[in-house]
């Protein structure tokens, strides 16, 4: 389970036990959790699901995802690539 970031309180990182799932990342702060797809074709990400998050935690988590969203794929790919060299 490799975190990527840990900022603002929020934690993300991947689970390595996913299989072949696309490219997502999991974020963490105290009781919210959430994890979002990253379309890389078009800069975007979608909400796979969020529990005990607000409206304002929503939007904090997707903006952290948005100003990190290369340095994210470019860990997703190593990561993958330590795992399936």
């Amino acid at each position: 389970m490799p975190t990527v970031l840990v900022l603002l309180g929020w934690r993300l990182f991947f689970y390595a036990n996913e299989g072949n799932e696309p490219i997502h990342i999991h974020c963490k702060s105290g009781d919210k959790e959430c994890k979002f797809w990253i379309d890389v074709e078009n800069f975007d990400i979608q909400e796979a699901f969020a529990l005990n998050l607000s409206p304002r935690d929503k939007r904090q988590i997707r903006k952290i995802i948005f100003e990190h969203f290369e340095y994210i794929v470019d860990q997703w790919q190593e990561f993958q690539n330590r795992r399936y060299p």
